[in-house]
């Protein structure tokens, strides 16, 4: 299975000013295995240590921080050659050794030849508990689930992925049916590595809502596991669960009454923020008036959350394969939500844009997501099907007369004097962006 983030780690490898890498993402995206592959395709030896309930590596860790000691340690542990360039050393787990992660500071500094890749799963909770952060002396990477055009190449359609950021290319039109019977297939099995595995392996959709039932067990197992508070570990539950059915609203701005009857922001708050670090949920917030930068005019009380995964969310809400791929009154009902769950994983996942939406309280009208690109405010209206009725975008550019307004859907890419329809199959060509007109 490719993984385009392999490009990355090559070229980190390859950076005159390289420093230890932190490797991001929420548990179960394939941080390991692409850090192990990594390293037996690109370096002679890999030392791989997984810091959970290792005491060998705490000791070391305690002692000081020697960097040579530590690198020998690191040999004795793993039975292998620590050789400067020659050697990936990759420390998984790190925040359950937090001197580990303190100590990737003098790496940097001390001992640069060496190549370092850490990771963690919970990494971001780890920071909210006082863990100190070696601020400047490391190189970040997030990982993501497999994207639309990632899920191409695995199944084998990696001619058809080829054309995705291509969005004028007449073999997107050709092929369209490929295009959208391989849609609803992502919808259903989204992009966990083990879940699209598990597809290839047996083409067997149960198996997979077994294994995405599995991943979502491990992660409600690491709420009881790191969350000590009772009451802070049951609002954590009801947020998690309640996701699902915020999406499905028309007005999918969170609602804390939705949660529990009369229940605030500042009751669900610390839970919410530690789904974020887990990297299970991500926060949009709210634009009402698309200044630049966008982040100066961001109302912070007001904003959506949407999950790591679409599988994983068609998992929560119990959404059978029939019910998507024949797009029956099941599948209708819930399908909008799907969609903007889908352009939301392909912007983070695929492009450096932070997406925002737009709400304007006195017209009622809202956009699904706002993108800052250089010197403009891109709006971008997403639709589920062929229904192309866009009042509150139209209304947006009469208003706010973008350089462009993008409208995402299962319609062909066509270009207006003042529209973009895009696919939503090449969503992934807004890292690109704009657009260009063939």
């Amino acid at each position: 299975m490719e993984r385009t983030i392999m490009q990355d780690l090559i070229a980190w490898k390859n950076k005159s000013d390289r420093k230890p890498l932190i490797l991001q993402g929420a548990r179960q995206v394939g941080k390991t295995w692409i850090m192990k592959k990594f390293g037996q395709q690109y370096y002679k030896y890999v030392a791989y240590v997984n810091m959970d309930h290792n005491v060998h590596m705490q000791d070391s860790f305690a002692k000081d921080f020697d960097v040579e000691r530590i690198l020998e340690d690191i040999g004795i542990e793993t039975h292998t050659k620590i050789l400067a360039g020659e050697t990936l050393i990759i420390l998984d787990e790190i925040q359950e050794v937090p001197l580990a992660l303190s100590c990737l500071k003098y790496f940097c500094e001390n001992a640069p030849e060496y190549h370092i890749i850490a990771a963690g799963s919970l990494l971001g909770v780890a920071m909210h508990k006082g863990i100190s952060y070696p601020v400047g002396k490391v190189n970040l990477l997030t990982m993501y689930p497999l994207s639309y055009k990632e899920f191409l190449d695995a199944v084998g359609d990696d001619q058809l992925a080829a054309y995705v950021d291509q969005p004028g290319n007449d073999k997107l039109v050709t092929f369209r049916d490929k295009y959208i019977a391989n849609l609803k297939k992502y919808y259903f099995i989204g992009g966990m590595p083990e879940a699209v595995m598990t597809y290839l392996q047996d083409r067997d959709y149960d198996a997979v809502r077994e294994v995405q039932n599995t991943i979502l067990h491990l992660y409600e197992s690491d709420f009881s596991k790191h969350i000590e508070n009772r009451s802070e570990l049951e609002r954590t539950r009801m947020v998690w669960n309640s996701v699902p059915m915020q999406l499905t609203k028309e007005n999918k701005k969170f609602f804390f009454g939705q949660i529990k009857k009369g229940a605030r922001s500042a009751d669900f708050e610390v839970s919410i923020q530690w789904l974020i670090d887990c990297g299970l949920l991500y926060k949009v917030y709210c634009v009402e008036k698309p200044n630049l930068p966008l982040k100066a005019y961001t109302n912070f009380s007001s904003y959506k959350l949407f999950m790591v995964d679409i599988g994983l969310l068609g998992a929560m809400t119990d959404l059978n394969v029939e019910s998507l791929l024949e797009r029956n009154r099941i599948f209708i009902e819930f399908k909008g939500a799907m969609t903007e769950q889908y352009v939301h994983q392909q912007l983070v996942s695929t492009t450096t844009y932070i997406p925002y939406y737009y709400s304007n309280v006195k017209s009622r009208n809202e956009i699904d997501f706002l993108i800052q690109i250089r010197g403009s405010v891109i709006p971008i209206e997403v639709k589920a099907e062929e229904n192309l009725q866009s009042k509150s975008l139209k209304a947006y550019v009469d208003k706010y007369k973008p350089a462009y307004a993008v409208r995402t859907s299962m319609k062909d890419y066509r270009k207006q004097d003042w529209l973009i329809n895009l696919p939503l199959w090449c969503v992934s060509d807004l890292a690109e962006f704009p657009i260009s007109e063939s």
